[in-house]
């Protein structure tokens, strides 16, 4: 099932565009409001479709308590609390507003992940054009439902979902109002590793759900978003900014504005590639076809000579008959002297 492409911002997005390219800026910001508006400009530069915040406080995600199930026990961020963690990488409520208006100044489109129902009246009255939901919030059912609401498009990112969890998301926003969904395939590691990124479910999931599907993608280089574009993402989301030296807490497996361009290069290569089934000569090869191998005279053959192996070939260029009908030549006899070079017909044949 192919489903119908929408806009986002004016951008198409489907398999008749090229594919949707987002930075996400995170927490890549690390703390300044002058840093976040670099990240915006790098993003444009680097050819990015659209750049992603998210919107949330740490008092909106989680609770201030370092009791057990509050402490990551692995992964990049390992030993910290929750709220430690979102209080170092939320973007304060009170950037959003110029981050926006500078974004739509430079001509970039701008929008973001909420994290609770305050976080999408913030995003609407900042008129945001699409809202995305991130992979841990795939089991929120009432702010998927508060999102679709909107009416406007929804991402979704499906890391750790069972297919079960995916078919709740995608009824809960439909049901709701949504009409212009994307799901994406994620692997929620930090970095991801290729060998987790089972690509191959790209296909299933936009057969299962009738939707545009793409990849929030978490692994280093540019492979894995090449490869889920030969798969049919329409949509591919990539953590980025300035610059990974500067640290930050997600820097580590966050692109750089060279890497990102040549994300935008190879992802178009590949969406380019996909075509259409096709067989025979394209206009591009149709020169080409008189390079063919065909049968011509290889030596001076005289009036009623018999064709052998010496003197006719299978050789370049393809202006003589087929090479399947050089067995039915041989013992055949010319019905004129023929000179070496000559293409041979079946005019020329006794």
């Amino acid at each position: 099932m192919n489903p119908k492409s929408f806009r986002i911002d004016g951008r198409e997005i489907g398999s008749g565009a090229p594919p949707y390219l987002v930075a996400e800026m995170s927490a890549n910001h690390n703390g300044s409001l002058e840093g976040a508006l670099r990240v915006v400009d790098a993003a444009k530069a680097a050819g990015a479709d659209a750049v992603k915040l998210q919107t949330y406080t740490p008092d909106t995600i989680t609770l201030d308590s370092d009791a057990a199930d509050f402490r990551i026990e692995d992964g990049p961020w390992r030993g910290r609390t929750l709220y430690d963690l979102y209080r170092e990488a939320y973007l304060p409520w009170d950037w959003h507003r110029p981050l926006f208006e500078h974004a739509r100044r430079i001509g970039i489109t701008i929008f973001s992940s909420p994290f609770d129902a305050s976080a999408v009246e913030l995003l609407e009255d900042l008129g945001t054009p699409a809202f995305k939901i991130a992979s841990q919030e795939i089991v929120d059912l009432p702010l998927i439902a508060r999102v679709a609401r909107t009416g406007k498009p929804m991402i979704i990112s499906t890391g750790m979902a069972s297919l079960e969890e995916i078919a709740e998301a995608v009824d809960c926003a439909r049901a709701a109002g949504c009409r212009e969904l994307v799901l994406l395939k994620c692997t929620s590691s930090y970095p991801a590793t290729p060998e987790h990124s089972n690509i191959l479910t790209i296909p299933s999931m936009r057969s299962l759900f009738g939707c545009e599907v793409g990849l929030s993608d978490h692994t280093m280089g540019v492979g894995c978003a090449v490869a889920a574009v030969a798969h049919g993402a329409t949509v591919v989301e990539k953590h980025f900014t300035v610059d990974r030296s500067e640290g930050g807490v997600d820097s580590a497996f966050s692109m750089e504005p060279a890497e990102f361009r040549q994300l935008v290069e190879e992802c178009g290569r590949a969406w380019k590639a996909l075509g259409a089934i096709s067989y025979g000569p394209t206009e591009a090869e149709r020169p080409s076809l008189k390079y063919r191998r065909s049968i011509y005279v290889a030596q001076d053959i005289s009036a009623g000579e018999v064709l052998t192996g010496t003197n006719i070939r299978c050789v370049r260029p393809g202006g003589g008959l087929p090479p399947k009908f050089y067995d039915s030549l041989l013992g055949r006899k010319a019905a004129k002297d023929l000179k070496k070079g000559t293409p041979m017909s079946w005019e020329l044949i006794a």
